[in-house]
């Protein structure tokens, strides 16, 4: 149980015993990345909050057959990605991939100038566009790794794919990223 807070297994032991509010909290800790990993799947935001919502049902329906020793983001995230995948199959619907690649400035750094600031945008949307034009399996495993920041195995749970999987698609992805934008000044 090393790098997960002894809290979280309590309260996965209280949830799976009945406790509501205990699964609140668990959640309540995840929910953001559920609905971006299900955004980066469907591609459009009321269906990523249906798939995110029904998917956290989902994992409140199947929490008795999880394991409390193991980590609850890969699991949560997985029911949600697949939740999303079959909403993105049936309703067939594809939309432009307009994640936020949020540019934060941190504190004691300066604010860009206003020039910078529009070469900063604009090189943020020529990168999406390009990033929009991979193939599905190309755009996932990047979006999973760079955009939603998601560590290697918990991209492989998410996308449910192996380890080695994420590595080589990661590559080749990125690959094909490079050749897509091509070089900037």
């Amino acid at each position: 149980m090393e790098g997960r807070p002894r809290e979280e297994r309590d309260l996965v032991l209280r949830a799976q015993e009945g406790d509501a509010r205990a699964y609140e909290e668990l959640v309540r800790a995840h929910q953001e990345i559920a609905f971006r990993v299900a955004y980066v799947i469907t591609r459009n935001a009321a269906d990523a909050q249906d798939a995110a919502q029904e998917g956290i049902v989902k994992a409140w329906r199947a929490l008795g057959r999880f394991r409390a020793a193991e980590p609850l983001r890969p699991w949560l995230l997985q029911i949600v990605a697949n939740e999303a995948r079959n909403r993105a199959r049936s309703t067939g619907r594809r939309e432009r991939l307009t994640l936020r690649a949020a540019g934060t400035v941190s504190s004691g750094e300066a604010a860009p100038s206003p020039e910078d600031a529009v070469l900063q945008e604009d090189e943020r949307r020529g990168l999406l566009a390009a990033l929009e034009e991979l193939p599905e399996q190309a755009r996932e495993i990047l979006a999973c790794r760079y955009l939603l920041d998601l560590s290697e195995e918990e991209t492989a749970s998410v996308l449910d794919i192996r380890l080695g999987t994420v590595k080589s698609r990661t590559a080749r992805a990125l690959d094909r990223l490079r050749e897509a934008y091509g070089p900037r000044p």
